[in-house]
């Protein structure tokens, strides 16, 4: 059976991983015959927000505990992940990917990236494992390429539809760091066959759960079909 690593960033859009996409991520991997597992990282977010008001809370919670919730608990640290251990790799949205795993949230295509997420990626494209990036999540490839010669191809979503973030501005960052960007709808996603590396818009643009669900399934079925 093929398996599929989930890379969580906590549990919740603002401070962590985005709930709703790493459900449907979860519902996607296993509609299609694969196994899920889950990967989290035994470090503290960046901050925590009161989801309710958007407020910045006075404590600290780690996001591989974080992540568990998510996971019911299944969830292994990625210093404990081999990339023999998975088919391939897919990053939900959600801030944590630009404040926990990269700091571009503070600091654009200045930031700087996690080591240990950086080698996984790093490692899973440089032995031919599909990588599948979701919503702002396009921003953690570009950050862990940065200084190959890998220009990725990515879509962290189209200027041509409503979105509540500055889509052209997150474009023209990725393109700082080499990536090639793509306008892409969320009933559409990028697929970069020669580096195995898709990307969908989901939450980056405005959508319902319906479209949202598609979206991240068809981003799965993608990546699943550059598995070797």
């Amino acid at each position: 059976m093929i398996k599929i690593g989930v890379l969580l960033s906590g549990c919740g859009v603002y401070d962590g991983a985005e709930i709703q996409e790493a459900v449907f991520t979860l519902l996607a991997i296993e509609e299609l015959g694969a196994e899920a597992v889950c990967i989290g990282i035994d470090k503290n977010q960046h901050h925590v927000v009161n989801h309710t008001t958007g407020a910045e809370m006075t404590e600290s919670r780690n996001m591989l505990v974080e992540a568990a919730r998510i996971a019911r608990g299944k969830i292994t640290e990625i210093n404990q992940i081999d990339p023999a251990d998975i088919d391939a790799l897919v990053i939900p949205g959600g801030f944590g990917s630009a404040k926990n795993f990269t700091s571009w949230a503070f600091s654009g295509p200045a930031s700087t990236i996690l080591p240990e997420v950086k080698l996984l990626i790093v490692n899973l494209i440089n032995i031919g494992k599909p990588i599948s990036a979701l919503c702002v999540s396009p921003v953690v490839v570009a950050k862990a390429l940065e200084d190959s010669k890998i220009n990725a191809h990515l879509t962290i979503g189209s200027t041509a539809a409503a979105s509540e973030y500055d889509i052209a501005g997150f474009q023209a960052g990725l393109q700082a760091t080499g990536v090639l960007t793509e306008n892409k709808l969320v009933t559409e996603i990028a697929i970069d066959t020669q580096n195995k590396i898709v990307s969908a818009p989901c939450y980056m643009m405005d959508t319902g759960l319906v479209d949202l669900r598609n979206n991240i399934k068809m981003a799965l079925e993608a990546t699943i079909n550059l598995v070797d």
